[in-house]
Order: C-alpha cells, then structure tokens, then sequence
C-alpha cells in the first residue's frame, strides 16, 4: 500500500517524512490553503530532498483546484514535481489535455464524496488518470483553500463495492488512531493522510506519521498472520 503525506510546508519536514520512506509527498499550491507553497518554495524542498537522499526516489505530487493548465505547467517545471492532483471541478477533458501537455507526469483526480453518486461520476475519469483519491466532503468547505485537509472522515461503508478501473486512495480524516477502522471497511491502493498527522495546518508532527506507518505495519502484520 502506498502512503502519501500531503501539505507539506517546511523543508526539514520533507527530509523527515522522506527519510520515513512513505511513496509521495504532497504540496498544496492553492493560495487560499493555510498549507500553500510557492512553486519556488517547492522547487527548493525538492532539490533539498535530492540532494540529501538521492538514493531514496520519492514522488512529489503538487496539489490543484481548477487552476489553468500554464500554471499548472509552470509549477510542475519550476517545482519539479512528478505528479499533479486535480482537486477541484476538472472535467474528463481537462485532464485528458494535463495528459497530453505532461505525458510523464502521475495524475490524480480527487473526489470529495458526499454520496454514492459521487462515485458514479468517477466513471469518466478512470481511463484518463493514473488514480483517484476519494476525500471527505465537508459543507462547511465553501472554497478552495478547504477542499481537503479538514478532518472530516467518509462514510467507509459507501466505499465497499467500490472498485474503479484504475488505482485509488483514500483520505478524509485519516490518523495513526483510526486507519486500522477505515482498511476494515476497504481495501485502497494508496493512503493519503494530511490533518490526520499534524500539530496545525502545514505544520507535520513526525511522531504521528511515525505512529501511523507503524500502525500500517501492524495491519500488514495480522493479514500476513490470516488474523
């Protein structure tokens, strides 16, 4: 299972989190977010972070909300990021053209699930990105700047019979405390975890990602055991 820790801020935390060995690392580039990074910002995590530990390759994945498929060029260029994740009203289409402009780079569709219909308008988009990550929807996340990282947890047992045609994450609310809860009610790809290991937004407390990473080992563990 692949671990993303998204909303990084600051680089000795990157170096921490990488040095952890989880897949990816996530970058907010909405402006609105208390997590935003500039692209040079990222650009300059990233070059730390490959310099440090050339050894141990880590997908950096930058974070969007409709934004214009230039500047979602120029912050993958400028931040040199290996993948990009819509989070925001993108149509099939749109992320067909991101496909088409950024061939070699990882594209995640994100879904804030209020109900089942939301994962009946997944459909369109499973033959044109590389995974979809399922967050929580939160009526009180009116813009941007709030559509992810706010806590709030999914409905794990609307995610059951859920099995799309292409790799997908689950995140909403996950921590070192529940993630053992959510794998009982689904089996994703891939973990995306932000508030869920934090001290406040942007700001990672490594002991908890430790403490999740160790969790996910125990969950491993037992299904290895036929627990």
């Amino acid at each position: 299972m692949q671990i993303k820790i998204c909303g990084i801020t600051q680089p000795d935390q990157a170096h921490a989190i990488a040095q952890l060995g989880v897949a990816a690392i996530g970058f907010i580039c909405v402006r609105q977010s208390p997590r935003y990074v500039s692209p040079e910002q990222i650009g300059f995590m990233v070059q730390r972070l490959m310099t440090i530990a050339p050894s141990q390759p880590i997908d950096r994945v930058g974070v969007f909300v409709d934004a214009p498929l230039a500047e979602i060029q120029q912050v993958v260029t400028t931040g040199n990021l290996t993948g990009v994740q819509l989070h925001g009203s993108e149509s099939p289409q749109f992320c067909q053209q991101l496909r088409e402009q950024l061939p070699h780079v990882k594209l995640i569709k994100a879904f804030r699930v209020r109900d089942p219909h939301t994962l009946e308008q997944t459909r369109p988009y499973q033959s044109v990105v590389d995974a979809l990550l399922l967050d929580a929807f939160d009526p009180a996340a009116t813009h941007p700047g709030l559509y992810g990282g706010t806590g709030h947890t999914i409905a794990w047992e609307m995610l059951q019979q859920f099995q799309p045609e292409c790799a997908w994450f689950l995140a909403g609310g996950i921590t070192p405390e529940n993630v053992h809860l959510a794998l009982d009610w689904v089996q994703p790809d891939g973990i995306d975890v932000s508030s869920g290991v934090e001290h406040a937004p942007g700001h990672k407390d490594i002991e908890k990602v430790v403490a999740l990473l160790a969790a996910l080992q125990q969950i491993k563990s037992y299904a290895n055991a036929g627990v």
